[in-house]
């Protein structure tokens, strides 16, 4: 996927026009790229339009204009967009409860290490993980993690033929698999080469 420049953006009054119709156009858009694994655990797959949208909202936020503070969104974001062999998703460890959170965030430590895709019956594909800093320590985890997961070609053509993907979860303190429906595999289809 070709990554985001600044020359793809809308100015701030541009966008501020367009938010509304932009906003509900990608909660649709995103409706098709969750995948939730047990009541917990949510990937969030992201794609270009998640993160133009993103970006636009940071610019917007913050109130961003310069152009090196464009650029240092884009730059922070682009790594965000699938390159055409591999997924990227943000994983979300969401309990509501602050406490309860606190007490799961110490017994999930490793979980983004202890989750898997496979596609049919090939190989697993454990993610890449975190690879812009640590996000744990000895003591507990954090509730988001970024993770990539590199596809080989066969596993490419097999998602474009529509084959069955399958998540999973298995961490002693966590468990859980989901099959992926038609809408999602087809949106992440999208998403390679």
């Amino acid at each position: 996927m070709k990554k985001l420049q600044h020359s793809d953006l809308y100015t701030l009054e541009a966008y501020d026009k367009k938010r509304s119709a932009m906003r509900s156009q990608i909660m649709q858009h995103k409706k098709a790229r969750v995948v939730h694994l047990g009541k917990h655990i949510s990937l969030y797959f992201e794609d270009r339009q998640t993160i133009l949208y993103q970006i636009q909202e940071m610019l917007r936020a913050e109130k961003i204009y310069t152009e090196d503070g464009i650029a240092e969104e884009l730059d922070t974001y682009n790594p965000l967009i699938p390159d055409g062999s591999n997924w990227k998703a943000t994983m979300m460890i969401e309990y509501k409860d602050p406490k309860e959170r606190a007490v799961w965030l110490q017994k999930l430590i490793g979980v983004e290490r202890q989750l898997y895709l496979q596609i049919n019956d090939l190989e697993k594909v454990y993610p890449i993980a975190n690879e812009d800093l640590t996000r744990e320590t000895a003591d507990k985890t954090s509730a988001v993690h970024f993770l990539r997961f590199e596809l080989s070609d066969a596993m490419i053509a097999a998602v474009k033929e529509g084959a069955g993907i399958n998540f999973c979860v298995a961490h002693p303190n966590y468990t859980a698999a989901v099959d992926i429906g038609a809408d999602t595999t087809a949106s992440l289809a999208n998403d390679l080469a």
